[in-house]
């Protein structure tokens, strides 16, 4: 559905094509004209070079416009930088703009950017964003997800199954075999000994981190994946919310009041996040092929937690991407909406933050421009 919401606004493009051109945080950067001054970085640029006390957003793009972006809220300030990557490397680019910028994590000091359709897999500093190494650009790409194991082994998951990949130096392997991971393989996360995939025929597959052999399916989850404090991996589907042992893999389920619904159509990271202070799971109530207007907290071990939802979106908005995220860093769950509808409407965006605790709303930033934000991305 979302590719089709895409299509949809491919119609409008003349009307609204001003959305490509401005130059502030309400609409993406024109890197021509603001980052190259005589071929040299501007001024601008050179001072937008850490990005601490704060969250990453890594947005989508507007499709067939251009690629997506890196924006940054600040704290402090209570502002949004946008388009970050290109002003930090205004000689690089996260071409084609035909890709979709879906995914991000940051993994020893390094922000690792996915793109879908034909992009790159693009590794800056987790606080310049400077690049230092990428997967280049190719047709043949189509990823979804990296997940770090150790200090020089990483897995990328794709439209076609998991791939090994050697840290630093970012050589792409011989996609792993099996048939619970040859199809499409979404969200990845490590606990322990093991890395949790969510492969869209098999449910959850669970690999051996060492060996990256299959050790256990955990059939029909369709959103993964939050780890909480005690290590335990998150998922969902259908009406059950499951939690996974990361020693002994063994499941206990929980009965959600709605169906969690996936995302495989036009895939994005899984709606899901965790405290990592408390076990506590915040999930997303998407619909089919929309986005939710609320959002459920399970306390572990309290199934009336559930009884109601935590947060409630404001009316005519709803999530877009993953859009919930968890920020350790003051204990606050971070929400980006887009005003329900096609075309125009999802221009309209916002960044709301609401206390983990309590589900109070503690702020909102309305901003403008064709973003299609995916997934927050915390320190």
């Amino acid at each position: 559905m979302k590719s089709i919401k895409r299509l949809a606004l491919l119609a409008v493009s003349v009307v609204v094509l001003f959305t490509s051109c401005s130059k502030n945080v309400d609409q993406p950067f024109d890197q021509q004209t603001d980052l190259l001054t005589n071929g040299r970085v501007s001024q601008k640029a050179a001072l937008l070079n850490s990005y601490t006390g704060g969250f990453y957003l890594i947005n989508e793009g507007w499709y067939g416009h251009g690629t997506g972006e890196v924006n940054f809220y600040d704290y402090a300030t209570g502002t949004l930088g946008d388009s970050l990557f290109v002003k930090n490397n205004p000689t690089k680019n996260l071409n084609p703009a035909t890709s979709t910028l879906q995914y991000g994590t940051i993994f020893n000091g390094k922000l690792y950017l996915v793109s879908k359709v034909g992009g790159p897999l693009v590794v800056c500093d987790e606080n310049t964003l400077v690049e230092s190494g990428r997967i280049a650009a190719s047709s043949s790409n189509d990823w979804r997800a990296f997940v770090g194991v150790d200090a020089t082994h990483g897995l990328i998951s794709s439209q076609s199954g998991i791939y090994p990949v050697s840290l630093p130096g970012l050589t792409v392997g011989t996609k792993l075999s099996g048939a619970s991971i040859s199809g499409q393989v979404g969200d990845l996360t490590k606990s322990g000994n093991f890395v949790f995939a969510l492969s869209q025929s098999a449910g959850v597959v669970v690999l051996n981190a060492t060996t990256n052999v299959v050790v256990k399916t955990i059939p029909n989850i369709a959103v993964g994946f939050a780890k909480t404090a005690d290590g335990a991996v998150w998922c969902a589907g259908g009406t059950s919310l499951v939690r996974i042992d990361p020693v002994t893999l063994t499941t206990t389920t929980v009965t959600l009041p709605f169906t969690a619904n996936n995302s495989w159509g036009a895939w994005h990271p899984g709606s899901i996040t965790a405290s990592t202070t408390a076990n506590e799971i915040f999930l997303a109530n998407n619909a089919t092929f929309a986005g939710a207007t609320t959002i459920y907290k399970y306390v572990v071990g309290n199934s009336s937690s559930l009884s109601a939802p935590f947060i409630t979106i404001a009316s005519g908005k709803e999530t877009y991407g993953s859009g919930v995220g968890y920020d350790a860093s003051n204990n606050t769950v971070v929400v980006t909406t887009v005003e329900q509808g096609f075309t125009t409407h999802f221009s309209v965006n916002d960044l709301v933050i609401y206390n983990a605790a309590t589900g109070s709303q503690i702020s909102d930033l309305p901003y403008s421009g064709y973003w299609f934000p995916s997934i927050a991305v915390f320190h």
